[in-house]
């Protein structure tokens, strides 16, 4: 093992996991942002919106993210239209994520009973007020499993930007591996920096997770 090689490469990684965290971030936010907008279209049964989105969902589950990063990065530049490396990363990041998202979040919002949206009916709250006071209140707590375990697995799958020639962890540890073919040192420099982004997000999770369980929708 050369101790020497790895302490000259961890500021590569240290850069390089920054701009991993602030494209992770980004998509996160936007996907859970548009998966919740996309989860009320589907518990709505919105009319032609509710079709659009069952199909968008299917299609993003089931296609890899590989695939959405090169058709936007290879594919969209041929109908004149270009990203950076950084705006493909987070636009597909957000593409995949939204349909996890919005599918937690439909879970989530499913398990509010009737009853209790006929309750608020009864005492007068409009539908607005029911879904501000009755609805989200129970279906956010629900959803925090959900929506920590999506975000850790969009974290992971920013190992795919190396594909568009974003400068992320999994593509300084690929350049390394090619220049100066120190693959153990690299792949473990790699193994501990994304321990180091994923197990602080873990802790915190389980923590939010915990503070929120109560009643019928945890443990106590």
């Amino acid at each position: 093992m050369d101790f020497a090689f790895i302490h000259r490469v961890i500021p590569l990684y240290v850069s390089a996991a920054w701009l991993t965290l602030r494209a992770a971030l980004a998509g996160i936010v936007l996907s859970a942002f548009i998966g919740l907008i996309c989860a009320v279209i589907r518990f709505w049964k919105v009319p032609v919106l509710n079709a659009l989105v069952k199909v968008y969902t299917e299609f993003s589950r089931n296609t890899p993210l590989l695939i959405q990063l090169f058709f936007l990065y290879f594919a969209f530049p041929k109908m004149g239209i270009k990203f950076s490396s950084m705006q493909c990363g987070i636009i597909g990041l957000t593409f995949l994520g939204t349909s996890y998202m919005a599918e937690t979040f439909r879970s989530a919002l499913e398990t509010v009973g009737n009853t209790q949206i006929e309750s608020g009916q009864c005492i007068g709250l409009t539908d607005f007020q029911i879904v501000r006071y009755v609805i989200l209140p129970q279906a956010f707590s629900v959803s925090i499993p959900g929506v920590c375990a999506n975000s850790m697995f969009l974290i992971k799958e920013t190992s795919m930007f190396s594909a568009v020639a974003l400068a992320d962890l999994m593509y300084v540890a690929k350049d390394l591996i090619g220049l100066y073919y120190k693959t153990d040192e690299a792949l473990i420099l790699l193994v501990i920096a994304y321990f180091i982004l994923l197990l602080p997000i873990s802790i915190l999770s389980w923590l939010v997770e915990k503070r929120l369980r109560y009643g019928q929708f945890g443990a106590k």
